[in-house]
C-alpha cells in the first residue's frame, strides 16, 4: 500500500491504481475489496432457496463445498450409532475404537457409509473445544474422552438391569452403576464441545469473519471465508435446506440441529434464511450483514443448548417414579449443561457449568440416585439466571 507521505509524489500512478483496484480493508477502511463475483440480491433468498446449489461464480459453476462439515457430521452420528449398539444389539463397546473414532486414527470407521471417512483426512477431536488456549482444550478433549470407558464398562452389564450401584439397563437406557447415561452425556457433550464451539466461536469468531475474501483457496472455486461458512452448514445439517423436513413432532435434523427445533422455536424458522444470508454477504463484501448473520446464529444456538438444559432438569421432576424416564432426561441434561461452557455470548464458561454438574450429582456418591428436587431447582435457576430465560 502507498504510504500517505508518498501520495503526492506519485499521485497520477494513485488514480489509476485505485480505479482498477480497491486497497485491502485492513490497510484502508476506507476503501472496499473487490468483489469475486456479481453481488447476491438478498431478496432472491427464500426459506426454500437451496444452499449449496445458490452459490455460483460469475461462469455459473458452483462455490460451495459441504464435504469437510458434512464428513466431522457423518462422524459425530457414526459415534453416536455405535454407542447406541449397545443396547441395540447387547453388543460390548470398545472404548479404543470410540477414542480412534475421535481421532480417526486406525480406520475407526465401518460400514458402507461410513469407511470412506477413514481416508477423509477429517476428524473430529482436533476442532473439539478449539476456541480454547491448547491446555484448556486438551482438557476438555479428554474429559470427553474419559466417557468412553465409562460407557464401554457399562455396556458389559446390558443384560442386567440396572439400580443403585449397579449399572445395567433402566428400561431401554444403559446406565452406569451411579445410574449415568454415558451415551446421553457423550452426545450432549459434544453438540457443545464440536458443534456449538466450533461454529460459534471459531468459525464465526471475529477473526474469521475478518479473513481476506478476495483470493481463492488454490485449485478451488471459493475462498477460505466462503469454505467457513459451507463447513458451518455442513455441520449443521445434511438437508439441502435446512428445517424442510420439520413436522409437528419431528425436526428432520440431528443434534443441534435437532434443538434448535426443539428448545428455539423462535430463532428455528430463521436459521436457514440466516445461513442463506450470511454466504452472500461474504459474496458481497458485506462485513455488516454478515456479523448480523453469524451474532444471530450463535445467540440462537445457545439459547437452544440453555433451553434444553433446563427442558431435561425439568423432565426428571415431571418423570416422577419412572426411574428409566428421569435417569434418561437427567443424561441429556448433564451432557447439556456441560456444553455450557462454550456459550460465550451469555459469559458462562467452565467453572459455570462444572459447579452446576458438582452440585447436582458428581459430589454425591451415588449420582443420579442422590438427586433431589431441591438440587434440581437450584441448577435451573443458576441457568435461567445466567441466560435470562
Amino acid at each position: 500500500m502507498f504510504k500517505l507521505s508518498l501520495i503526492s509524489r506519485f499521485a497520477p500512478l494513485l488514480v489509476l491504481i485505485v480505479s482498477l483496484s480497491s486497497c485491502n480493508k485492513e490497510d484502508n477502511p476506507t476503501t472496499v475489496n473487490p468483489q469475486l463475483r456479481k453481488s447476491v440480491d438478498y431478496t432472491k433468498l427464500t426459506d426454500t432457496t437451496t444452499y449449496a446449489n445458490f452459490f455460483v461464480d460469475d461462469a455459473g459453476a458452483k462455490t460451495v463445498d459441504l464435504t469437510t462439515g458434512s464428513t466431522r457430521l457423518s462422524m459425530f452420528r457414526a459415534i453416536n450409532t455405535y454407542n447406541g449398539t449397545a443396547v441395540g444389539t447387547g453388543a460390548t463397546l470398545d472404548a479404543t475404537v470410540l477414542k480412534n473414532m475421535f481421532s480417526n486414527t486406525a480406520s475407526p470407521f465401518s460400514g458402507t457409509a461410513n469407511t470412506a471417512l477413514n481416508t477423509s483426512g477429517v476428524q473430529l477431536r482436533s476442532v473439539t473445544a478449539s476456541s480454547l488456549a491448547a491446555a484448556d482444550a486438551e482438557k476438555e478433549r479428554t474429559t470427553i474422552e474419559a466417557a468412553f470407558p465409562a460407557i464401554a464398562t457399562a455396556s458389559k452389564s446390558v443384560s442386567a438391569t440396572a439400580s443403585e450401584g449397579k449399572a445395567g439397563k433402566l428400561g431401554t437406557y444403559l446406565v452406569d452403576d451411579k445410574g449415568i447415561e454415558w451415551g446421553q452425556i457423550i452426545q450432549k457433550s459434544l453438540i457443545g464441545a464440536f458443534q456449538v464451539d466450533y461454529i460459534a466461536n471459531v468459525l464465526l469468531s471475529d477473526k474469521n469473519l475478518a479473513l481476506n475474501n478476495t483470493t481463492l483457496v488454490s485449485g478451488k472455486k471459493y475462498t477460505q471465508l466462503e469454505q467457513n461458512w459451507d463447513e458451518i452448514y455442513g455441520i449443521l445439517t445434511a438437508n439441502p435446506v435446512y428445517g424442510s423436513k420439520a413436522t409437528t413432532t419431528s425436526s428432520g435434523e440431528s443434534f443441534i440441529g435437532s434443538y434448535l427445533w426443539e428448545y428455539n422455536k423462535n430463532d428455528f424458522p430463521k436459521i436457514h434464511k440466516a445461513l442463506l444470508t450470511g454466504r452472500a454477504a461474504i459474496v458481497n463484501n458485506d462485513a455488516a450483514t454478515l456479523k448480523t448473520q453469524a451474532t444471530f446464529i450463535r445467540s440462537a444456538m445457545e439459547k437452544a443448548i440453555a433451553g434444553a438444559a433446563l427442558g431435561y432438569l425439568g423432565k426428571w421432576k415431571t418423570a416422577g417414579t419412572n426411574t428409566a424416564a428421569a435417569a434418561h432426561a437427567m443424561g441429556e441434561g448433564l451432557g447439556f449443561i456441560y456444553s455450557l461452557r462454550y456459550a460465550k455470548l451469555n459469559n458462562a464458561d467452565a467453572a459455570f457449568s462444572d459447579g452446576i454438574l458438582t452440585n447436582l450429582v458428581y459430589s454425591a456418591p451415588n449420582g443420579f440416585w442422590g438427586l433431589t428436587n431441591a438440587k434440581i431447582d437450584a441448577a435451573s435457576s443458576a441457568i435461567q439466571s445466567k441466560f435470562k430465560l
